[in-house]
């Protein structure tokens, strides 16, 4: 509506000039009634600047884009009563439309970076189905509470963050992750607010309030993200701040002294105030004032449509510097989730090895517990199992059709007195014995994440000039994960505490003026994320912890997404840099230039308004990250 309304204002002072300068040309008028003439389409132009530049001055912050606007431009009006100077009517009014024209572009910009983000707002829905009293209602998210079950519907977003109980379906993440490709879900899957339902009715047991629910704070991390200044904003602000009263008394002295030394000051003086007002002109630093968060907002939008959430430009300034990226193992490179990878039989075969280990594990929670019963699915057959006893780290002791199972690692073997066979493969084996008898052994591994490798390699290629990884995982599988990914060291058999101690050391290292990241997967990692440069979390999804904690959050689990963040704050920062030396290099040469006399009051419009247009049209290019 805004930006409708000055784009309305700007043609109406347009025509009205036109209409001016025809009857100036055509009508020989005195020089009041040309003033009265040109006041018509400059006040319909310009009546909000000189408003605001005077609310400045009530409020003892005088020193803007308003006030020198203000004063250059009338000024030029006035100029003309001067004895011996030119009339600068038609400059005046152009240089107040000029500027507005600048203004529209950059609401325009704004309104395209804010529509951005409005999309991504989407994500949060209006209303909910809970079952209440054996009905479906229809009711706000927000009177939804903890424990509820709520029924979503084809083509509807989940309100709340829950778990599935009942159904089947594809869902649509491209909003929160940017991956386009629907995700299936099945009962006793964990579900996320924002995500659409494609396909089949579900019904989901609710976990978090709607106020604590996914989509709820990522609109919270986006919309906060303008607290944050980088350090190219905050110098921008206090460079305004100075060098704004600066250039308003160098234009005063401009426009007194030179005079003050001519042999007629009345002659020199209007033409020592033309040049005064052509100075203050150029000067207004509406390119880097506006162009500079503009394109930091813009990029932090960008990047959030494709799944990454960066809570303020000062974290993408640091991104772009990166030196050395530090990475957890477990969650962030690896899954997280263990699988059998390896069966090697002894007394039997490898299906009756799994069906012993299974049986015995069968009600432990231990995720190589949860791995060796999703890799045997035949549970229920019959068998009897008694006398489970957890064997403090060694493993579990059951009896299994009246045999005695034991199933576990070196410890409980050498315990029984059990000769067994040591393993090659990487990952945890897990020994079994039945009556004193070795059976043979099962390798459970953590699976890599696929673009694992890929993820090191883009880092290598941007331009990183370390890769680390810190796991407290056992020190031949750490080394056996690193070889694979190609990283440049590894840190085993960590404690958090020692990860923090680790990160020090390597922030002592880098380079002067670099960053260092740390990629983590949340709460374990919580003191090390806080204290890396960037600390970034992985499967930001449904942990809490991780966008408290982190700086930056992945949306997806896909280390990938690193190189990916640097990249778009690289783009950003340069975005950024353009329009503050294009801005900067124009204006010097026409400050010179205008100083001297040489620049006219058009070669003013162009250093000021049609900077300030380029830049933020440059600035917009943030926007398709």
């Amino acid at each position: 509506m805004y930006s409708h309304n000055k784009l309305f204002r700007i043609i109406v002072a347009a025509l009205l000039l036109v209409v001016a300068v025809l009857i100036v040309h055509n009508l020989e008028l005195p020089v009041w009634q040309q003033l009265l003439i040109f006041l018509v389409p400059y006040l319909v132009a310009g009546y909000d600047v000189l408003g605001e530049a005077l609310e400045g001055i009530m409020e003892r912050e005088p020193f803007n884009e308003n006030l020198l606007m203000s004063i250059a431009t009338l000024g030029a009006l006035f100029i003309g009563f001067l004895p011996g100077a030119a009339t600068e009517f038609p400059e005046a009014v152009f240089v107040m439309l000029f500027f507005q024209v600048g203004e529209l572009f950059e609401h325009y910009a704004e309104d395209r970076s804010r529509k951005s983000i409005a999309e991504l707002m989407d994500i949060r829905p209006d209303v909910a189905h809970v079952e209440r009293e054996g009905e479906v209602q229809t009711i706000a998210p927000t009177s939804v509470s903890v424990g509820e079950i709520i029924e979503v519907r084809p083509g509807e977003r989940v309100p709340m963050d829950g778990c599935i109980l009942e159904g089947e379906t594809a869902l649509d993440t491209i909003a929160l992750t940017g991956e386009s490709v629907p995700r299936m879900a099945h009962p006793g899957d964990s579900i996320i607010s924002g995500s659409v339902n494609l396909t089949g009715v579900l019904k989901v047991r609710v976990e978090k309030t709607f106020g604590e629910s996914t989509a709820s704070k990522i609109i919270d991390l986006v919309e906060n993200a303008g607290e944050h200044k980088s350090k190219s904003e905050t110098f921008i602000a206090r460079f305004a701040k100075v060098y704004t009263p600066i250039v308003v008394y160098v234009a005063i002295a401009l426009a007194l002294l030179p005079p003050l030394f001519a042999e007629n000051f009345a002659t020199a003086f209007p033409v020592w105030l033309n040049r005064a007002l052509t100075f203050l002109v150029v000067s207004c630093p509406c390119a880097l004032v506006i162009s500079i968060p503009l394109t930091f907002f813009g990029g932090i939008g960008g990047a959030s449509r494709r799944g990454i959430l960066i809570k303020g430009s000062n974290y993408m300034d640091a991104l772009s510097k990166v030196d050395t990226v530090v990475f957890d193992k477990t969650g962030t490179l690896t899954r997280g989730v263990f699988k059998v990878t390896a069966i090697h039989p002894e007394e039997c075969d490898e299906e009756q090895l799994l069906h012993l280990a299974a049986h015995v594990e069968r009600f432990s929670t231990h995720p190589i517990a949860v791995s060796l019963r999703e890799a045997y699915s035949h549970e229920q057959d019959g068998c009897t199992v008694e006398q489970v006893e957890e064997v403090s780290g060694q493993g579990v002791r059951a009896v299994v059709n009246g045999k005695t199972v034991c199933v576990g690692n070196t410890k409980m073997m050498e315990q029984l007195q059990v000769r067994f066979h040591p393993c090659e493969l990487v990952g945890t084996i897990v020994h079994v014995a039945v009556d004193g008898e070795y059976f043979g052994h099962i390798v459970i591994s953590d699976e890599m994440k696929s673009d694992a490798r890929e993820a090191v390699a883009a880092l290598k290629a941007a331009g990183v000039r370390r890769t680390v990884m810190l796991t407290g995982d056992r020190r031949e599988v750490g080394e056996d994960v690193a070889k694979q990914l190609g990283l440049d060291e590894v840190h085993t058999e960590l404690l958090p505490a020692e990860k923090v101690e680790r990160v020090e050391a390597l922030l002592e290292a880098k380079a002067d003026g670099q960053s260092l990241i740390f990629v983590g997967d949340g709460m374990n990692d919580a003191p090390v994320l806080a204290r890396a440069d960037v600390g970034m979390a992985m499967g930001g999804l449904g942990s809490d912890a991780a966008i408290e904690a982190a700086d930056v959050v992945i949306m997806d689990d896909k280390p990938s997404k690193v190189a990916l963040a640097i990249a778009l704050a690289r783009r950003t920062v340069g975005i950024a840099m353009q329009n503050a030396w294009f801005a900067i290099g124009v204006k010097v040469l026409v400050l010179f230039l205008a100083a001297f006399g040489i620049a006219t009051m058009w070669m003013a419009v162009f250093a000021d308004v049609g900077v300030m247009v380029l830049a933020v049209l440059n600035a917009m290019r943030a926007l398709k990250s």
